[in-house]
This record gives C-alpha cells, sequence and structure tokens, in this order.
C-alpha cells in the first residue's frame, strides 16, 4: 500500500487524503458523549471546514517531510468510516532512531478491538517503513484502557517520568511503555531511509 500503509483483516491504515474531508468531519462531529477524562469532544461545525481539513492535510505533509512526525487515519475497509488515528510522533534520528506511539479511536468505536489492530499495524509501519529502531508510548498513570492496549500489544513497562508534560494548565505524569524491533524479530536497517510521502 502506497506511503507506507497497511490493509488488515478490517481496517485501512493510511495519512489523510483530500478526498477524505467528508470521512474526516462525520467522524469528528458525531461522537458520542466524552467517556473518561481523556477522550475528546465533537468539533464545532466553524472547526471542521474543508478550508481546516486542508491545512491538517498541509500540516501533515510538511511534518511527513521534515521525517517529524507521521499521522494515519484508521478507516473501516467495509465502508471507508474514519474511526481513529495512529501516529509516530517526535520522530528522533542520530543516536536513538525513536518516537512516540499515538493512537486514538473515536468513542463510538471503542470495545472492538480496532484499537489494537491499528496499534499493531503502526508499530510495523514504524519498524519497516520508517526504520526506526524503538517506539515508546506515554501514559497518564489513571488512564487504564490506555495500558492495557499497551500490555497487548507486550510493550514493556519502564517506569514512571514525573511531570513529563503540560496538558490542560498542568505538568501530568507518564507511565513509559516501550518496544524495539529486534523484540518483534525486525532487524533495523542501520542507514538512512527513504522517507514515503
Amino acid at each position: 500500500m502506497k506511503h507506507g500503509g497497511r490493509r488488515t483483516s478490517r481496517l485501512v491504515i493510511r495519512p489523510l487524503e483530500r478526498g477524505d474531508y467528508s470521512a474526516w468531519k462525520t467522524a469528528w462531529s458525531t461522537m458520542l458523549p466524552a467517556q473518561n477524562a481523556w477522550d475528546r469532544s465533537n468539533r464545532t461545525a466553524e472547526a471542521l471546514t474543508r478550508a481546516a481539513f486542508s491545512q491538517v492535510l498541509k500540516s501533515s505533509r510538511t511534518l511527513r517531510f521534515e521525517d517529524r512526525f507521521y499521522d494515519f487515519g484508521v478507516f473501516l475497509a467495509s465502508t471507508g468510516e474514519l474511526i481513529g488515528m495512529v501516529s509516530a510522533m517526535d520522530v528522533l534520528r542520530g543516536l536513538s532512531q525513536s518516537a512516540y506511539l499515538g493512537y486514538s479511536l473515536f468513542n463510538r468505536h471503542w470495545g472492538q478491538g480496532y484499537g489494537k489492530e491499528a496499534v499493531r499495524a503502526m508499530i510495523d509501519i514504524a519498524f519497516r517503513d520508517l526504520n526506526l529502531h524503538r517506539l515508546e508510548a506515554g501514559i497518564e498513570p489513571r488512564n487504564r484502557r490506555s495500558i492495557l492496549l499497551a500490555r497487548s500489544l507486550k510493550l514493556r513497562k519502564e517506569g514512571l517520568k514525573r511531570r513529563a508534560v503540560f496538558l490542560k494548565g498542568r505538568w501530568v505524569d507518564l507511565v513509559m511503555y516501550s518496544i524495539t524491533s529486534e523484540e518483534l524479530g525486525i532487524e533495523w536497517k542501520g542507514k538512512a531511509q527513504t522517507r514515503p510521502r
């Protein structure tokens, strides 16, 4: 699949494209009320214009070209519905060849195993296509659903990172989980990569 995407039994994981505007707008405007402290809320109509979507695409292309951030939409293969996003964030090359693993599903699609399926595909993209060696997931200690997802994918708990990120007006601790390419039997190529566009 182009752009380093993946197709699983139920999902298509790929970068957003111009033709995805309707799916993007629907996904961000039809969520259930927030289900927990980490859930997102519906966006306003003013934030969901075609111009706003064009800016999302432009920013994503720029960050991808600069090898800093790779985000992918998670679509249902059967309907084309956008159900979430996965990403490799804050890419570091040099000595570490690492990134933060990001994932979120729109809450109408929770509890069906889509998160695990999508994140597993994102890990494969990160190691095979982006030639990263290490992925880290920083999770707030009380975010049980996210911790269970990380554990189910065999990410290792590495400890508590105190006051790691500034969120909602305060410094927040994160429990760190990680995985490296060797743990999945994927050889790190150890050379400059060809970036997908």
